[in-house]
């Protein structure tokens, strides 16, 4: 086949799905939570890490035990995600739990944060890719594809802590709004609450670099959603993964179980916003597991067994509320990418081929 029946091929393939879809998703936000692994999502904190030794914790033991421990691994997931096991269990999908044959992995052989990102965006795992300092992405991701359509043209952004996501999203080429690192919080805004952020920013002792804590990009967040500016996000939380590779247990539970706050808290704003209400669908995830045992968990990368397990959740208007998923067939971090065009109707495939295909169960009419 000629480049220029391709590149037909392609765009019939792709009006055709644009108009056959009529889905209610008219928004779609991918959020991850760098590094957190799928033993905590389902089984909560372990029992072995809740102490000063092998946890490093400063908290004691009692403490932790009593905010996030218990018999019970059920009981110990709802204390440290309650929103994801009361709202997301019920009303949408998640997937990752291998103990009920749900498995949910990468496809990359890094088992780290650049080549993950650079998977679930692009649709592709791409062995080029073998540093988190590799430089500006070659690949194009569903976020600048999107971007490019007309009906999402300067409509999708990207907020997150890590710096590297101007690389990630290679701000040059793609032309779209990055606010990562030092640039998360917009210093050009006199507003009382803009001026506030960034004195916060500028006082508060970083703990790598110029990446501020999650809780600012979670300001910035609601303020974009508030704003109701765009149809797509990108969304980086960091702080669990920056946390475990101190060997803190007790802050990273602090910071996952803040993560499930801001997520109950993003999707209440969303169901209160006009042009968001019961039209937007949240995608959550993480770019990669990590090691287990006593030491192992501060770890990630191909030597630590278990960094390419991953978890999978999505609440929406058009995924069907199948809840924690049992005995499914294997999906992959690749296929968020096709699943994001998917539910606001549009065809990534037929523009990248070898991107992986949507997740079958999530988009209910795809």
């Amino acid at each position: 086949m000629t480049t220029l029946r391709r590149i037909f091929a392609a765009a019939l393939a792709l009006g055709l799905a644009s108009a056959t879809w009529a889905g209610k998703t008219r928004n779609v936000i991918l959020v991850i939570a760098d590094g957190v692994r799928p033993q905590e999502i389902f089984t909560g904190a372990d029992p072995a890490l809740l102490n000063g030794d092998a946890g490093g914790a400063w908290e004691s033991a009692a403490v932790l035990e009593a905010k996030y421990g218990g018999a019970d691994p059920n009981v110990r997931r709802a204390k440290l995600f309650p929103f994801l096991w009361s709202t997301v269990a019920k009303q949408g999908q998640i997937y990752g739990n291998r103990a009920l044959g749900s498995v949910a992995r990468v496809t990359n052989t890094m088992w780290f944060s650049y080549p993950g990102y650079n998977e679930m965006s692009t649709g592709v795992a791409d062995p080029r890719i073998n540093s988190n300092d590799y430089g500006p992405n070659p690949n194009v991701s569903v976020f600048e594809w999107l971007n490019s359509r007309a009906a999402f043209a300067g409509r999708v952004e990207v907020l997150a802590t890590w710096a590297t996501f101007a690389d990630i999203f290679n701000w040059r080429r793609s032309g779209l709004p990055i606010r990562s690192g030092a640039t998360l919080v917009d210093a050009t805004d006199r507003s009382p609450r803009g001026q506030l952020l960034t004195e916060l920013y500028r006082t508060t002792t970083r703990l790598e670099g110029a990446d501020p804590y999650d809780s600012f990009v979670h300001v910035v967040l609601r303020d974009r959603i508030r704003a109701h500016a765009s149809r797509v996000f990108f969304v980086g939380y960091g702080d669990t993964d920056t946390f475990q590779h101190m060997g803190r247990y007790d802050a990273f539970l602090e910071t996952a179980h803040s993560f499930d706050g801001y997520m109950a808290e993003l999707w209440a704003q969303i169901q209160s916003t006009p042009g968001y209400k019961d039209a937007t669908t949240l995608v959550i995830a993480t770019d990669h597991g990590r090691g287990g045992g006593l030491k192992e968990w501060h770890d990630h990368g191909a030597e630590f067994a278990g960094s390419d397990a991953i978890w999978i959740a999505v609440l929406g208007p058009d995924t069907p509320p199948l809840g924690e998923r049992r005995n499914v067939p294997e999906v992959t971090q690749a296929q968020i990418a096709a699943t994001l065009a998917a539910l606001v109707g549009e065809n990534f495939n037929a523009f990248n081929p070898d991107a992986a295909p949507p997740l079958k169960d999530v988009v209910a009419a795809h």
